[in-house]
């Protein structure tokens, strides 16, 4: 039976997209289903207000990534919270190629490791085509995409997104139901059990 279409909407400069990799991964796995990772972008200054000031939203900010180490570390990974906010388009450019080549988990796995250690700058087209090269696909190929289709691919996204009601990341979509936060496993899993995917 043809594989059911699960959706993932992630962002490599959120830690809890991070988080949600494996066990998006694991569906795959256990049901059958096959994840769709959609990148979505969103705008961190807008959602939680200017990020220098001493209040509540820069102490509810400290706080998301105090949970997120804490998780980080049963599962024997790294989130070192970053200096500044970081712009993820070039990451997900690379993410759009990837996948259009059969290397997006390669790929990614690799970019959110390197990021959440501090071991990669996600705006460097020399950095992002580094990682793109090492997975074994052509940079040259990959920076004539950038300059050509990628944006048009990740505006792509974003209606798709829109059109899911998606608001922030992870988002999983399963069957047309939404699931925010990499804590929504577990109901995910419940639902498709419900349909009958389990393997």
């Amino acid at each position: 039976m043809k594989p059911h279409e699960i959706k993932l909407y992630f962002a490599y400069t959120s830690p809890y997209s991070y988080l949600a990799m494996q066990p998006a991964y694991d569906l795959e796995d256990s049901h059958n289903v096959r994840v769709r990772f959609i990148p979505y972008g969103v705008n961190i200054r807008k959602v939680y207000g200017p990020l220098d000031r001493e209040d509540a939203d820069r102490r509810k900010v400290r706080y998301l990534y105090i949970d997120a180490r804490r998780i980080a570390k049963e599962r024997g990974l790294v989130i070192y919270p970053p200096k500044m906010i970081f712009s993820a388009r070039l990451a997900f450019y690379g993410g759009l190629y990837a996948a259009k080549n059969q290397q997006f988990r390669a790929y990614s796995d690799r970019v959110f490791d390197r990021f959440w250690r501090q071991e990669l700058d996600v705006e460097s087209r020399d950095d992002i085509s580094a990682i793109v090269a090492e997975v074994g696909l052509d940079h040259a190929e990959f920076l004539r995409y950038v300059d050509a289709d990628a944006r048009a691919d990740l505006d792509a996204c974003f209606v798709e997104a829109d059109r899911d009601k998606v608001f922030g990341v992870p988002t999983f979509i399963v069957d047309g139901e939404p699931f925010w936060g990499e804590d929504r496993i577990e109901w995910v899993i419940s639902k498709l059990d419900a349909m009958g995917l389990r393997r």
